[in-house]
């Protein structure tokens, strides 16, 4: 089959697979509230979570249409590849050539999404109760992500382009050495360096909470570094938490709008949850499993660089790095799918591992309580699609963990 009209089938049958999930998922919802819901939805509130999934639903549709265009239009009339040779002829056929061709692509991309981003903040999210994000705060977090990217992923390609150039066939295992320690780095110290950048962490202050904690991390002998509260509220009104952090620097991390809505009990058990995932080494599968794949790719596409039909299928002149990897990207996508399907199967198994952890030595009431709150105050739709939860679900839907911590109790 020609490359052109694979990559053509590629791109528009994901786009199809993903409107008909969505399509599955939206027929879920009915005029009143399933029996099954009864106890967490009332009719109001389950109008409202109904609206903004259609919301969303809406947008979404709007942004990938308007991408999967832009994209079809820009490879079949070779904007990529004059776009590339403009690149070359400027920079020279080097890290500074991929630089500056992805760098005009991401600038583009942020012109076309950042309608779309603001719509979603300041109408839909404000529209539904959730936004609490100020105009200076997002054209901050903006800049500051701006900068991280030109940064961390600017770095990451000048270090794949060099070692593209000076370690021959091999440049892939070499990469993925350079790239897995990154990695790793990031899992350490995101909650250091990164977060602070976007939000307020301070240590959880003394009181009942804090010592019903320690409590619980002495009852299970979990080492916890310091329990840190975040000042999600300043953005929106959603409420989490997360576990962070590897050996030493483990720490777990609570959204302030989780302690203000949740009681004493149900927040020790949402720290019980997250310590279940550090106690049964889900937090280093999930990090070598995404080492593994990261291996992968980079192996497969040690193999598009010998393909001479990739480097011309855009139309460039030159057979670049930077055209092998934006081919490469839209040909891995259906790999790409499995994987994640994968990956969100073995996550799902591992809240469901946690949740048990967590039923077991906490309190298994508080923890259904936690997670009802935490599924009707985002407006969860609680009754999603199989097929919906299969491809895109990391987490199980909530009746199915409501019933798995009952079973739990019962034993």
């Amino acid at each position: 089959m020609n490359l052109t009209w694979l990559i053509l089938i590629i791109l528009i049958g994901g786009f199809i697979l993903e409107r008909i999930l969505d399509y599955l998922n939206f027929s879920r919802w009915s005029d009143k509230v399933p029996e099954d819901l009864k106890e967490l939805y009332d009719q109001q509130e389950y109008k409202k979570a109904q609206e903004y999934d259609k919301a969303k639903k809406r947008l979404a549709l709007a942004s990938d249409s308007l991408s999967l265009s832009l994209v079809l239009l820009l490879i079949f009339s070779g904007a990529f590849g004059k776009l590339d040779d403009w690149a070359v002829e400027t920079a020279g056929q080097d890290a500074n050539s991929m630089l500056l061709f992805f760098g005009v692509i991401a600038l583009f991309s942020e012109i076309i999404n950042l309608p779309f981003a603001l719509y979603q903040t300041f109408v839909i999210e404000e529209q539904f109760g959730f936004n609490k994000t100020t105009a200076r705060l997002f054209i901050s977090d903006r800049i500051k992500g701006y900068l991280i990217a030109i940064l961390l992923l600017g770095g990451m390609i000048f270090l794949f382009s060099w070692l593209h150039d000076f370690c021959g066939t091999n440049f892939w295992l070499y990469a993925w050495i350079a790239f897995t320690a990154v990695m790793v780095f990031m899992s350490a110290f995101y909650t250091s360096i990164i977060l602070p950048l976007f939000n307020k962490l301070e240590p959880l202050e003394n009181g009942e909470l804090r010592t019903k904690i320690s409590e619980y991390c002495n009852k299970t002998g979990f080492g916890l570094t310091d329990v840190l509260v975040m000042d999600g509220s300043k953005r929106s009104n959603r409420a989490n938490a997360f576990f962070s952090g590897i050996g030493g620097r483990k720490k777990i991390v609570l959204f302030d709008t989780l302690i203000k809505n949740h009681t004493i009990p149900e927040l020790v058990s949402v720290l019980a949850h997250e310590t279940g995932h550090y106690k049964l080494r889900h937090t280093l599968t999930g990090l070598i499993m995404s080492v593994f794949h990261m291996g992968l790719m980079l192996f497969i596409f040690s193999f598009f660089l010998e393909n001479a039909e990739v480097h011309h299928v855009f139309g460039g002149s030159y057979a670049t790095l930077e055209l092998g990897l934006l081919a490469f990207g839209i040909l891995y996508s259906p790999v790409s799918i499995i994987i994640s399907v994968l990956m969100n199967m073995m996550s799902r198994k591992h809240e469901f591992e946690a949740d048990a952890y967590a039923a077991r030595t906490s309190n298994p009431e508080a923890m259904k309580e936690a997670l009802k709150k935490l599924s009707v105050m985002n407006l969860s739709n609680l009754d999603p699609h199989p097929a919906y939860v299969f491809f895109y679900y990391s987490h199980p839907p909530l009746l199915a963990r409501i019933r798995a911590i009952d079973k739990i109790s019962n034993i």
